[in-house]
């Protein structure tokens, strides 16, 4: 295939000196897509024509499907071959040409293609550009769909190379769509092998339709009767085009692939699947869909698609993995399987009862997620990050309920000849068939762990000390007005106040009761009135941190909380190796408060109020293993060795 791609892109040297290289693709791609739509219609071309003679509209399309099979068609009197039969009127016929398409396809508008033809037609390059694409043959017969596919990538790799952008913006590896695919058939694997089998399968950020073209194929290799019905959404021109001019290469429904932002205008609302694939941005903010995705979230309630959480604007990766979540078949429907990558992020980020701990909770807590696999580094076009496949479940194998599976396959990998961006490694078939045998298995190795869905759960809880303070009447010269005028009330006068507290001297008291004692004796005695939480507010005030004084309480006695010390922690719902049904939240915080907490800090205590629910995936830390330092003895003899092979140098020199 990469002689076919360089041979198609070579193309692009009639347009040096008109384009500049980065404008290379615009030109090259709808060419190809051109080439490959009339390859496929020129066995059918006159059965179309003389069908358009009679039927016209909705008719003409339901007779061409019914006389041809084919979904889409083309009235012109022209081809390739005819269209170099004119060269003086080729910039004409070829507009007239892509404008008898029907209406389905929409392609070559998104590339502006009529005023590319227009400037080539100028600058005397149009018919070089025609002859050179005639000579390409891209019937299905020489150049089947799955190497299409692959054209079609690498054109927009060397589109993309040459006008310094990410390739990966794109497309994603064929390697890591590979795994994916056979991560979801793999729990049905039986009924797929099934005749007639039918299914259907969706992706959100469709980007060239590389992974639904993967999963047909490796459906087809399984069982060539099957039929998977392809279904995608594409907010990027350029992406869309070459997704749907493929789609169309495979005898798919066209119309099932739609452009459009898919969180902020989701194209198959009334729509759910047998399997979801999705392959998202990283780290890229959702700003321009925010307005869209908060109103919906508002009029669809927690049942909606956003409902669970949301993840904050700079990063929308976890929008999708909601978005995929709802997308599957329902559960009494017979149920649906997603698989989504994401970078570790999604994993950790957000405290207890943030968006992203809440979509995180939502899942578990629903049993959706059936197994989460670390990938490689250095496995995608445009980042060399970690990486991690999720695969969603609505309704589990009975032996996998109420458990998550994670793998570990980021030493599962080849080094790549030839590296392509940031991709410099690759899951081949020996390490894709690894996998999958560890997920199928469902046991735990050195590389796979099982836990519960409860395991990821914990408590923030809130531990509080009391505050000790002591107090001097002399502190209130130093406040101004509107801090004692907090204390006093609203439209209070301070001056009296004031006047009093500065004849009480700088006397410290240790008690905060005996300074509101003293206080209101001179207060009283001055005629003036406070409320006992007005007292007590006022000392606040006038106090200073001191470990030798007593606690302040509140008007119950209760100790208030030095929010200097405020500190929270995490309590496992599984601490002590408990279970929520060994013990409910309070016991299993309290458990760990008396020997987590209390023996070191005696006078702390929980405020159960503040208490929240998180959950995290600590992928990194449940592989984690412990290597001990190496002896000391070893490392002094290593040193000594060092020191005396350096020695030896240094007599060599001074001799």
């Amino acid at each position: 295939m990469s002689i076919l791609g360089n041979f198609v892109w070579s193309i692009a040297d009639q347009l040096r000196g008109v384009y500049r290289p980065h404008q290379y693709g615009g030109i090259i791609l709808p060419f190809t897509i051109l080439r490959r739509l009339d390859c496929l219609l020129e066995p059918t071309r006159d059965d179309v024509r003389a069908l358009s003679e009679r039927f016209d509209g909705g008719a003409l399309d339901v007779q061409v499907k019914r006389k041809t099979g084919l979904t889409f068609y083309n009235t012109s009197q022209y081809d390739f071959a005819r269209l170099l039969e004119d060269p003086e009127g080729l910039r004409a016929n070829l507009i007239d040409y892509i404008s008898h398409f029907s209406g389905n396809i929409d392609v070559f508008e998104r590339f502006g293609f009529e005023a590319e033809i227009n400037r080539l037609e100028e600058k005397n390059r149009l018919y070089l550009i025609v002859a050179r694409f005639a000579e390409v043959d891209l019937h299905p017969d020489t150049v089947p769909n799955a190497a299409m596919g692959d054209l079609y990538e690498h054109l927009i790799y060397k589109f993309a190379e040459a006008s310094n952008e990410e390739a990966g913006e794109h497309y994603t590896p064929r390697d890591a769509i590979r795994l994916m695919v056979d991560l979801l058939f793999a729990e049905e694997n039986e009924a797929l092998l099934e005749p007639g089998t039918i299914r259907t399968i969706y992706d959100p950020t469709a980007g060239t339709g590389g992974m639904l073209s993967v999963a047909e194929e490796r459906l087809l290799e399984r069982n060539k009767h099957a039929r998977l019905r392809l279904y995608g959404q594409e907010i990027n021109d350029l992406s869309y085009a070459i997704c749907k001019s493929d789609m169309i290469g495979k005898g798919q429904d066209v119309g099932n692939i739609r452009l459009g932002d898919t969180l902020a205008d989701d194209k198959f609302f009334d729509k759910t699947f047998d399997f979801c694939m999705s392959n998202p941005p990283y780290g890229v903010d959702w700003k321009a869909s925010e307005a869209e995705v908060k109103e919906e979230r508002t009029k669809d309630g927690p049942n909606g698609r956003f409902g669970p959480g949301l993840p904050p604007v700079s990063d929308g990766q976890m929008l999708f993995l909601t978005h995929l979540a709802h997308k599957m078949r329902p559960a009494h429907e017979g149920g649906g399987r997603a698989g989504i990558v994401l970078n570790g992020s999604p994993l950790f980020n957000g405290s207890a009862e943030s968006g992203p701990s809440e979509i995180r909770r939502w899942l578990l807590e629903n049993d959706m997620v059936d197994a989460i696999i670390a990938l490689p580094t250095d496995m995608f076009f445009n980042t060399g990050i970690s990486t991690f496949v999720w695969i969603l479940d609505n309704n589990k194998q009975a032996e996998r309920r109420g458990k998550v599976q994670l793998i570990d396959a980021s030493d599962m990998w080849v080094k790549m000849r030839k590296g392509m961006g940031s991709k410099r490694k690759e899951i081949d078939t020996v390490a894709r068939e690894r996998i999958v045998k560890l997920y199928d298995a469902f046991t735990e190795t050195d590389s796979t762990k099982i836990l519960k869905n409860t395991d990821f759960g914990y408590w923030t809880i809130t531990v509080e000390c009391p505050l000790r303070l002591n107090f001097s009447a002399s502190r209130a010269a130093a406040l101004d007005e509107k801090a004692l005028a907090k204390a006093f009330g609203k439209g209070a006068d301070p001056a009296p106040f004031r006047t009093v507290l500065a004849d009480m001297g700088k006397q410290i008291y240790l008690s905060q009761d005996k300074f509101i004692e003293a206080i209101r004796e001179e207060f009283v005695s001055a005629g003036l009135k406070l409320t006992p939480a007005q007292y007590r507010h006022l000392a606040t005030t006038l106090g200073e941190p001191d470990e030798s004084a007593e606690i302040v309480t509140d008007l119950k006695g209760n100790p208030e909380p030095d929010t200097s010390k405020r500190v929270t922690e995490n309590v496992p719902f599984t601490y002590g190796g408990n279970t929520l049904s060994d013990l409910g939240r309070n016991e299993t915080i309290n458990a760990y408060f008396e020997v987590d907490v209390a023996p070191h800090v005696p006078d702390a205590w929980i405020d159960m109020k503040k208490t929240k629910v998180g959950y995290e995936i600590p992928f990194t830390r449940i592989f984690y293993t412990y290597t001990p330092p190496r002896p000391l003895a070893e490392i002094d003899g290593d040193l000594e060795a060092q020191i005396s092979k350096i020695m030896g140098l240094l007599r060599e020199v001074e001799a």
